[in-house]
Formats: C-alpha cells, sequence, structure tokens
C-alpha cells in the first residue's frame, strides 16, 4: 500500500470520527452504558463480518492478553471522552482531544526510545495552550475539560502500542480481540464507575439503539479498520495529528444541529484558532518532508 493511498484512508477515518461526539449527544445513555453497548455491538457487527468471510484467526493467550491491555485503554478513552461531552459540550470535549498530538509527540519517544521531537513537541504544546485558554474562560466546564485531556492521553497511547502490534496480526484481528478484552476490562470496571458517576438507565431507547448502530457500524468498525491499515505506512503521531482536524468537523455539525455556538464565548475561538494553527504547521512540515516514514 503507497502512502497516498495510506493517507486517503486515514482522512476517511477522520472524517467518520467526527460523527462520534454528535451521536454522543443524541444517545441519551450514561457515559458507562453508552461505551458498554458501542463496543458490545461492535463485536457482534466485526464477528459477523470476520466469520462470514473466513477470516477469523485464534490467537494464544497470551497474545490476547497483551492485545486486551490495549483494548482497556479504548474503552477507557471512549469512557473519558464521552463523560467529556456530558459533562461540558461536544465542542470543548473534541478539542480537549486535540492535546493528543501533545501527549503523543511526548509519550511516543520513551515508550518506543527514540529521540523527542522538539517541533512535533512545540506544535503539541501550541495545542495545550490553545486549551488552557478555552479552560480558563469557562470553568463551569471543567469536569468535561479533565475529562476530555485525559481521553487524549488514552488516544496518544493506543496508536503508539497498535503499530507494534500489527507487525504481528491483521487490522480485523486485532481489532475484533482488542474489542472483546476492552469489554470483559469495562465490565469489572463499571461497577465502581458507577459508585461515582451512577447511570441513567442501562437499556438503550429506541432511538438509542438506532444511534448506537450507526456509531458502531461506521464510526467504529469501518473508522478503525481505516485507520489501523493507515499506520502500517504512517506513524503513530501523524496519525493522532490528523485526528485534530476532527473536532473542526465535529464543532462544525454541533452548531448546525445543537446551536452551540451560542454557548461559547470569543476565548474558545481563539483557542480553537491557536490548535488549527498547530494542524496547518504540521501539515507543512508533513508536505516539506513528504515520502518520509517513520
Amino acid at each position: 500500500m503507497g502512502m497516498k493511498k495510506a493517507f486517503i484512508q486515514l482522512h476517511l477515518a477522520v472524517l467518520l470520527a467526527g460523527f462520534t461526539g454528535i451521536f454522543g449527544k443524541l444517545i441519551g445513555m450514561q457515559e458507562g452504558m453508552l461505551v458498554w453497548w458501542r463496543i458490545f455491538l461492535t463485536i457482534l457487527f466485526l464477528g459477523i463480518w470476520l466469520f462470514g468471510s473466513g477470516r477469523f484467526e485464534k490467537i494464544s493467550a497470551n497474545s490476547f492478553l497483551k492485545i486486551s491491555l490495549v483494548g482497556l485503554l479504548i474503552a477507557l478513552h471512549w469512557l473519558l471522552f464521552y463523560g467529556s461531552i456530558k459533562y461540558s459540550n461536544i465542542s470543548v470535549a473534541v478539542v480537549c482531544f486535540s492535546a493528543t498530538g501533545f501527549f503523543t509527540a511526548l509519550l511516543e519517544p520513551l515508550i518506543l526510545r527514540r529521540r523527542i521531537s522538539w517541533i512535533e513537541f512545540l506544535l503539541g504544546l501550541l495545542t495545550m495552550a490553545g486549551i488552557y485558554i478555552i479552560f480558563d474562560f469557562h470553568p463551569q466546564y471543567k469536569l468535561g475539560i479533565i475529562f476530555g485531556i485525559l481521553a487524549a492521553v488514552g488516544s496518544a497511547l493506543f496508536p503508539i502500542f497498535n503499530k507494534e502490534l500489527l507487525k504481528n496480526f491483521q487490522p480485523t484481528t486485532l481489532t475484533f480481540y482488542e474489542f472483546i478484552g476492552g469489554l470483559i476490562w469495562l465490565s469489572l470496571f463499571l461497577p465502581f464507575y458507577h459508585i461515582w458517576f451512577p447511570a441513567n438507565y442501562y437499556w438503550p431507547t429506541d432511538m438509542d439503539w438506532l444511534w448506537l448502530v450507526l456509531l458502531s457500524l461506521f464510526c467504529t468498525v469501518i473508522m478503525f479498520m481505516l485507520q489501523l491499515n493507515a499506520l502500517k505506512k504512517i506513524s503513530a503521531f501523524t496519525s493522532n495529528l490528523s485526528f485534530n482536524l476532527e473536532p473542526l468537523y465535529s464543532i462544525i455539525m454541533a452548531f448546525i444541529f445543537f446551536n452551540e455556538g451560542n454557548l461559547l464565548h470569543k476565548e474558545f475561538f481563539i483557542g480553537l484558532g491557536m490548535i488549527v494553527l498547530a494542524v496547518v504547521l504540521q501539515g507543512y512540515l508533513m508536505w516539506r518532508r513528504r515520502g518520509e516514514v517513520r
């Protein structure tokens, strides 16, 4: 697969990811149960496709344990991301997601024992400065912003570990077992989480089912397949920074469908502008060194 095809797949994944916040707002369930059902339906859809196409692969118990820990990261990331939406709004939650680039620039070199790229680190720092401005002028969203930043840490770690696992497993196989592991870990964790953040109900409503199916099929199964395939050619940092475009898609849709523009002050847009600047600068650097695969 060439770099051009990898970038097309990556940006299609980003576009689909832009809808996740919208569905999170439309689904009335508390974030813990929302994520549980999302993962359950994803396993169901992906399992049907794997068995139906004859692509199902068995793995060892030791491999499953390693993969399940990445699944735990995915589950926690979603839990925190949707919690951020519930305790603030879509726009604030997805902007906090942009901190992923900062955490990737910091964590990827430490985990993979590489040199820190100071340019990537400074671009990530610019993103964090934008988030700080939003935080400083929107204290009513404090809990949502904390959830959003923690979600960004999980989002940064996921592709770093996945890039290593992709050397030994097919993307579909890896995704399937990650979600099974994530569901197991989440099922063990949720009773404790619900002590502090109780669930409003446990069984989806009729409209919840519709949004959950769309979320699981398009924004999970198809989106993850595109992202994982792209990661075979593209670095984790480039993937995460490209996903910084997700807030732009989500914010535009939030303004259109939920009229969130009326809830935000000028400081929000100043912070957002700094984040967009970081994305544009990284895009320019990528263009300058196009063809590089790290």
